[in-house]
């Protein structure tokens, strides 16, 4: 199939490592340039000397209001145009409702929620305005959620407070820029074997048992590879998707058991 990304251009936060990179990484095999945007500015500067001249990187951290405006100018100013995002904003730290403390749940809205949610709100302004006159080549954004968005979670309450609403929002702003040609889509991951999981396997103090506890409780038995979550990524952020907007798609190994 062709997914039709030869010279459109996405940014993608959280891009220096799981599967913000593993995503960038697939834009780019697709022929799509791309504005990495994440906090490592080390591993940023890795993963451009990697990819090669298809990247841009722009270090920079989600709680500043400042950073979203920031790279769509980093967009238009490398590649001349911006047709999408995927908005990765990382994981909340582990914890129960009564072990976390009002300053984690604060830190975590402004990253997570706020962070996020700024980011998918002005690049929807920001692509609305140069729309394709070709019904479905306008601009997609694809959020990253998490499985926590529709049940709960053990053990990352944070989570599971925050990333529902943010569901919510994906699709309330779907409704309101569907009639610019911009789509906007959820995407639930599960368990993914990526750096952060891996600590919070590591976490419960013996990650292997952990590891096959939970990959027991998957259909398909076994955590997913970060590639696979970005081949249905870069689907929904590419014009092959035309007519996907609004939805919240589990990418998960068939584990949630909620519609």
């Amino acid at each position: 199939m062709d997914l039709e990304l030869n010279s459109r251009t996405y940014i993608v936060s959280g891009a220096s490592k799981g599967l913000g990179l593993a995503t960038a990484e697939a834009l780019v095999r697709e022929g799509a340039r791309v504005v990495l945007v994440a906090r490592g500015e080390d591993r940023l500067a890795k993963v451009c000397d990697r990819l090669g001249t298809s990247v841009v990187a722009l270090p920079g951290d989600l709680t500043d209001p400042t950073l979203a405006a920031r790279t769509i100018e980093r967009a238009h100013d490398a590649f001349g145009r911006l047709d999408g995002a995927l908005v990765s904003v990382g994981g909340p730290p582990a914890g129960s409702v009564l072990s976390t403390t009002d300053d984690q749940w604060t830190a975590a809205f402004g990253t997570v929620f706020l962070g996020g949610l700024r980011l998918m709100r002005d690049i929807a302004r920001a692509t609305a305005s140069s729309t394709s006159e070709s019904p479905g080549r306008g601009s997609s954004i694809a959020v990253v959620l998490s499985s926590s968005a529709k049940q709960v979670l053990t053990g990352i309450s944070v989570s599971n407070g925050l990333r529902p609403g943010l569901g919510m929002l994906v699709t309330d702003l779907a409704d309101e820029v569907g009639p610019l040609d911009v789509r906007v889509n959820g995407l639930l991951p599960g368990r993914f074997d990526t750096e952060r999981v891996r600590e919070l396997d590591e976490a419960t103090g013996d990650a292997d048992a952990n590891r096959t506890r939970l990959s027991a409780g998957i259909p398909l038995r076994r955590y997913g590879a970060a590639e696979e979550f970005a081949q249905v990524a870069t689907f929904l952020l590419s014009p092959a998707s035309s007519y996907v907007t609004g939805t919240l798609v589990a990418v998960d190994g068939g584990s949630t058991r909620v519609p």
